[in-house]
């Protein structure tokens, strides 16, 4: 297959290249057609950072689910100021989102991990599909320190579920040096992040970690299995 070529090529060029330098090589050979999803993160505020200042030719949008914090719109209006960009923004199908609430009610994802999983299906992976179909490379702001599942990615990895090649620029960057990029900067970041959440998805499926916990530990708060909504499987 073509793309898995072009990840063991991809890896060559760029696995040990520093953040800005890859993505400005992406940005310089379209024909990789990158795509950079954002949910208003801190690593993806980083890449957002080097993609809007460095006026890289790479499109950036976002997922809006319906159930995001209001400190996660704010920073989304302040990042679309600070950088004067637009960010595409998807919503999940209105009539999937009708069926589900009417039949289930607004909180079936607490009842099981079917009910979560369909939920973020609706209105995460669905949306998602439709935003990655034009492009060839999605660059993600994952790092290998966010969880035990991420310590064995590459920069550039397949991901078979979109059927696309994945890249991680910020893959083995610590926190520190993330906050630090953030800070020096002057990189508008979700003010929740002072308030013990790290990783921030949607309000009802998200809370604030406590000291020592591990830092997905936050998202999906009330189950046990593997801390992932289906967006990234790692």
């Amino acid at each position: 297959m073509e793309k898995l070529y072009n990840i063991d090529l991809l890896n060559e060029i760029l696995g040990n290249a520093k953040a800005l330098p890859a993505l400005q090589w992406l940005s310089d050979h379209t024909w990789f057609r990158p795509v950079f999803s954002t949910s208003f993160g801190q690593e993806d505020q980083v890449i957002s950072d080097l993609v809007f200042r460095k006026e890289l030719d790479v499109p950036v949008f976002t997922l809006d689910t319906g159930r995001l914090f209001q400190e996660t719109y704010e920073v989304f209006d302040l990042t679309r100021k600070k950088y004067g960009k637009n960010i595409e923004v998807y919503y999940p199908r209105q009539e999937s989102v009708e069926k589900l609430v009417t039949s289930k009610g607004p909180h079936s994802f607490y009842d099981s991990i079917e009910n979560r999983k369909e939920c973020c299906g609706i209105r995460k992976l669905e949306p998602l599909t439709r935003a990655l179909k034009p492009y060839n490379i999605w660059i993600t702001g994952l790092r290998a320190g966010q969880s035990p599942n991420r310590q064995a990615l590459r920069r550039f990895q397949y991901d078979p579920k979109f059927d696309i090649i994945k890249f991680n620029p910020l893959l083995y960057w610590s926190l520190d040096q993330v906050e630090e990029y953030l800070k020096n900067h002057h990189v508008p970041q979700n003010k929740l992040h002072q308030h013990g959440f790290v990783s921030i998805g949607c309000a009802p499926c998200t809370r604030a970690i406590q000291p020592g916990e591990d830092i997905r530990a936050g998202r999906w708060w009330w189950e046990t299995s593997k801390k992932e909504c289906g967006l990234h499987s790692e």
